[in-house]
């Protein structure tokens, strides 16, 4: 979510080194971020998603950046009910595609059962693919949807703390709830965003010992009914995975291994953060737990033979 903070050198024993041999585990995690609609999916996503199912990702929420992205997503969810979900939001790089017209699409979209928050919506000073002005005219639209709408906001910040905190605060009051997707940010930030009340992603970045060793300490703050896992595939590859994927390519399989590092991280054993991170998900996205979901999976099942 940010790229703020220099990393400071890793410790010497650090649970990248501890953990890099582990094997995927059994325990349920939820990947609540991963951009399955991407074209780098489309000649096996089928695949992908039952490599993640062989690990023990149960459910994922397909991120929609744009209007064509969200309609895609919703479509992608609408095919596995109770295993894929979307999210329907325009990305600060598109923020120039929100005019009103697509203002009131994304609010159709976004008001659609498959969607269970509004995003992925915020700010992005780092490209600057959009102009500032714009981004914050996009952010502002889609917050209030969100608050309309009674779902929470799936946000992306970078190089942008202090405009994304003072719009967000504008916000907060309307707002069910909300997660800082892709947190990389400071010990100063993360508070910030707690005291808003939002959850908090971490994907692989944690796993890059140059970039991502200031997050480990910081682990043990959030609160575990806040702490959500992500990968935010096809990108962020764990930096420490071996062998390395010929694709380069990241994908909800690798969840686990962000999991562990995470684990360790806290101090506290993996099955107690899978459990811990799939229940904050759930309450967070209004997921359906473990029987609904396989009723339902069972049901797409009888209607695709």
């Amino acid at each position: 979510m940010t790229n703020d903070t220099t990393a400071p050198p890793p410790p010497a024993a650090s649970p990248m080194t501890t953990l890099h041999s582990a094997q995927p585990g059994a325990a349920p995690l939820i990947d609540i971020g991963i951009n399955l609609g991407h074209d780098s999916y489309d000649v096996d996503r089928d695949a992908v998603i039952a490599r993640a199912e062989a690990v023990g990702v149960v459910q994922m929420i397909v991120t929609g950046a744009t209007t064509a992205g969200s309609r895609h997503a919703i479509e992608l969810a609408r095919s596995r009910p109770g295993e894929l979900f979307a999210t329907a939001g325009v990305h600060p790089h598109h923020a120039t595609q929100l005019t009103p017209d697509a203002l009131s699409e994304l609010a159709e979209l976004a008001g659609q059962p498959e969607v269970v928050a509004v995003g992925e919506c915020g700010l992005d000073y780092f490209r600057d693919f959009s102009p500032r002005t714009a981004q914050q005219a996009a952010f502002h639209r889609q917050l209030e949807l969100a608050a309309r709408l009674r779902k929470p906001v799936f946000l992306h910040q970078r190089d942008a703390h202090a405009d994304f905190l003072a719009i967000l605060r504008e916000h907060r009051k309307n707002l069910s709830a909300g997660v800082a997707h892709c947190f990389t940010g400071s010990a100063a930030q993360l508070a910030a965003y707690l005291e808003l009340g939002l959850a908090i992603g971490i994907t692989g970045w944690i796993c890059d010992e140059r970039r991502g060793a200031h997050l480990l300490p910081l682990m043990r703050e959030i609160p575990a009914d806040r702490l959500l896992l992500e990968t935010d595939g096809p990108y962020l590859l764990p930096h420490d995975l071996r062998p390395k994927p010929a694709s380069r390519r990241n994908e909800p399989a690798y969840l686990p291994h962000i999991a562990r590092i995470v684990a360790v991280a806290r101090g506290e054993p993996l099955e107690a953060l899978a459990l811990s991170s799939t229940a904050a998900a759930r309450n967070l996205f209004g997921l359906p737990g473990k029987a609904r979901a396989a009723a339902l999976a069972a049901t797409r099942r009888e209607h695709s033979n």
